[in-house]
């Protein structure tokens, strides 16, 4: 991998020698260059430069069809047909049995639903139409899947396939950014890599926020990468607004690569220095632009008269970013969390912290299997352009891309605050560009001795790692992880010796070490599209793949909620899903310990409303197991799934409910959620995702009662742990209700209906 010595003057400008390239580009990977994988073709001689021809004159066009199958001239010509079977394998893959989920997380799900009948619940990101409180997080990601679900109607394939969508345009973000720089083999072993990764398999199929801020931070470095190309200022422009709508989609986390890519850009870009800070004040403009305006909007809205900004305590969405999903995320200081917050001391409530945390028996699985493959890589990249110019774009791209990688697993390995799993699918593009870019970049310079030694202990690590993965769930595929060991050894020893090799036993070396290397996470991806998904904890993989959740990601938090008891999991947990009449669900295993609870089940839910296999001593009170209790295997009121809601209960909270602005209120989200889709009608969440939330009030809750506007309350439902005054808003509701209001019970679900006061009240 040569490079070209600097000859940039400063201001972008270079030599103008014709076909020369710009300034810090490096010629064996311009736009135009031959395929990675292998020798490189020879170099024809240039083309005389012909005038365009007049409208109608000449030659006639090509047709769309085949232009769009063909690709570009300059590629070879399997290039976009692999491209476009890649993009369908992809779609295809992740559109597998999509309807397991049912309504995956219901509290999105609610969200959804009510955006798809209130343009203000759209705009606020409402979890009920008669917009009593808002989601967590900005509604960015909800607007396509509402969009889809008000043209579709409410179903899971209309919630989930806009982010199957999302998986898809990564893949093809991906390629498009390492096609120009390292040839089409780059772009493809890049989108297969990141297709494959089982977390990515499992949020390109699930409605968190997680599925759109990967495919915005992938745009994100992609822009950044097109401006280090030719400097200019547009694409600073738009990876700022990438980044802003990043924002909307999850805050913070959407800032997290903006460090490494600004010092690489500032360092980098092959304009002046002076230009380089304008360019990137002009990208900062952008993002505050691109995702301020919804803020500004929302907070000078009057309180009375928009929904209450969920996750909040003093109905702000600045104090909602900067603390519950800002720095409490990363110090576990999360005022209103589950058991309120503090990690810390290397092993925070959410899972061991340190350099190792994306490596552990929770992590491992999910994201890790070429992580260590993806950092000698990048390794191998820098030493290869360390004498490339200041602007040379193959040492930029490794930047970029080992930047945003780097940058990411420190901050999700340390961060002591609410850690879930699933976080890791950002890190998914950024492993798959590096191996992609590495892999090609030491294959064309093979022919060094520690080119093809480094490729070989790329390889050996891909399979020595996915053997100890695989191993961890040793019932799983038990052959597999020997063909992994055994076929990744034997092609990094064919790659030690490539150059003695004839040109196929060489390829076939570089085929066995690649397949070798995504077998494990190609078995997990799998085992995550046959499965279904719901609750708001899930993981990919088969059972055991985490021991913070079994599959459909019904397992709890490491040893439990905070304070709670053992947790035990037994992913044998089966529930149907259901469409309208209810939400279902897929396995979720067994459930963490919370406060003051042993428990061990099978997760299974039978009948409507029926039993709940698992034993839950001590459970919630007011809820019990079973309809209208603790949904999702039970714990924590719902935390893990919503309610399993029947016939009977649908029909009762059904009735009349035109009559009232919500036909329900329940503590907590999930259980609102659970019976808003099965009913259709708005139900109030009190306290929000976790009841912990101080809305409404008692006295705004009364008030609502007085006027008639509540027709139920369902009885269970809430975390009932750590949330101090907020979460005694909850139980002085419940309370107040139970005391004063007339029960009716409905199978094993219980409701109160607060137009029949008691004679004691």
């Amino acid at each position: 991998m040569t490079t070209q010595p600097d000859t940039s003057t400063g201001n972008g400008t270079g030599p103008s020698g014709a076909g020369e390239p710009s300034p810090g580009t490096d010629a064996r990977f311009a736009t135009s260059s031959a395929p990675s994988w292998g020798p490189p073709a020879p170099t024809l001689p240039a083309e005389p430069v012909r005038p365009a021809a007049a409208p109608g004159a000449g030659e006639p066009a090509r047709p769309f069809l085949h232009r769009a199958w063909r690709g570009r001239p300059e590629d070879p010509r399997w290039a976009r047909p692999a491209f476009l079977a890649l993009l369908l394998a992809t779609a295809v893959l992740y559109l597998y049995g999509l309807s397991a989920s049912g309504y995956a997380n219901s509290f999105y799900s609610a969200a959804v639903q009510a955006g798809s009948q209130s343009w203000k619940a759209f705009f606020f990101g409402s979890l009920d139409s008669a917009n009593a409180i808002t989601v967590d997080k900005p509604p960015a990601s909800l607007w396509p899947m509402a969009l889809s679900v008000r043209i579709f109607g409410l179903s899971s394939w209309a919630i989930l396939v806009p982010e199957v969508l999302m998986g898809v345009a990564t893949v093809g973000v991906l390629y498009a950014a390492l096609r120009r720089r390292f040839g089409p083999a780059a772009g493809l072993i890049a989108g297969a890599v990141l297709a494959l990764t089982p977390v990515a398999a499992l949020m390109f199929r699930f409605n968190n926020p997680d599925a759109m801020l990967a495919l915005l931070m992938t745009v994100t470095v992609y822009c950044v990468i097109r401006g280090l190309e030719d400097g200019r200022t547009k694409w600073l422009v738009w990876a700022g607004v990438a980044v802003g709508f990043a924002f909307l989609a999850k805050t913070l986390q959407a800032f997290l690569i903006l460090p490494p890519l600004a010092v690489l850009y500032a360092v980098c870009a092959p304009v002046s220095l002076r230009k380089r800070f304008a360019q990137i004040g002009l990208s900062a403009g952008a993002m505050v632009v691109a995702g301020g305006w919804w803020v500004a909007i929302v907070e000078l809205w009057p309180a009375s008269s928009r929904p209450y900004i969920g996750g909040s305590q003093n109905n702000s969405f600045l104090e909602l970013t900067f603390g519950y999903n800002g720095l409490g995320r990363i110090n576990g200081d999360e005022t209103g969390s589950v058991g309120g917050g503090g990690g810390g001391g290397g092993t925070g409530q959410w899972g061991e912290t340190g350099w190792n945390r994306m490596f552990n028996s929770e992590i491992g699985g999910q994201i890790s299997w070429l992580l260590p493959a993806a950092l000698i890589l990048l390794v191998a990249g820098l030493v290869l352009t360390r004498k490339a110019s200041r602007t040379d774009l193959t040492r930029g791209s490794f930047l970029a891309w080992g930047g945003a990688l780097l940058m990411t697993a420190l901050v999700f390995s340390y961060m002591a605050g609410i850690f879930h799993q699933y976080y890791t699918v950002a890190l998914a593009p950024y492993i798959a560009a590096v191996v992609g870019m590495g892999a090609t970049g030491l294959w064309e310079e093979r022919g060094r001795v520690w080119a093809s030694l480094t490729l070989a202990g790329a390889a050996t690590a891909s399979a020595a790692w996915g053997y100890v993965l695989l191993d961890r769930t040793s019932d799983y595929l038990p052959w597999l992880k020997w063909l992994v060991l055994v076929g990744g050894l034997t092609g990094a020893l064919g790659l030690i010796f490539v150059t003695r090799l004839g040109r196929r036993l060489a390829l076939a070396a570089a085929a066995l070490s690649f397949a070798a290397a995504i077998a494990g996470p190609t078995a997990y991806t799998l085992s995550t599209v046959n499965t279904g998904h719901s609750g708001s904890i899930v993981t990919a993989g088969p059972s055991g793949a985490s021991t913070m959740g079994g599959p459909g990601g019904g397992g709890g938090m490491r040893g439990g909620f905070p304070g709670g008891g053992q947790n035990q999991q037994n992913g044998n947990g089966a529930q149907n899903g259901q469409q309208g009449g209810g939400t279902g669900g897929p396995p979720t295993g067994g459930t963490g310990g919370f406060p003051g609870q042993n428990q061990q089940g099978n997760g299974n839910t039978q009948g409507n409303g029926g039993t709940r296999g698992g034993n839950q001593p001590g459970g919630m009170p007011g809820g019990g197991p079973g309809e209208g209790g603790m949904g999702g295997g039970g714990g924590a009121g719902g935390l893990l799934n919503g309610a399993n809601v029947g016939s009977a209960a649908k029909a009762l909270l059904s009735k009349n409910a035109g009559d009232y602005t919500w036909a329900a209120a329940a503590i907590g989200s999930q259980n609102s959620a659970s019976y808003q889709l099965a009913t259709g009608k708005p139900v109030m969440a009190i306290g929000g995702f976790n009841g912990t939330d101080p809305s409404p009030t008692l006295a705004q809750f009364k008030k609502y009662v007085t006027d008639g506007k509540i027709h139920y309350f369902i009885s269970g439902g809430g975390m009932g742990g750590g949330g101090g005054a907020s979460s005694s808003t909850s139980s002085r509701i419940s309370s107040w209700v139970t005391a004063n209001f007339k029960k009716v019970t409905v199978g094993s679900a219980t409701f109160y209906d607060l137009t029949q006061p008691t004679s004691s009240s």
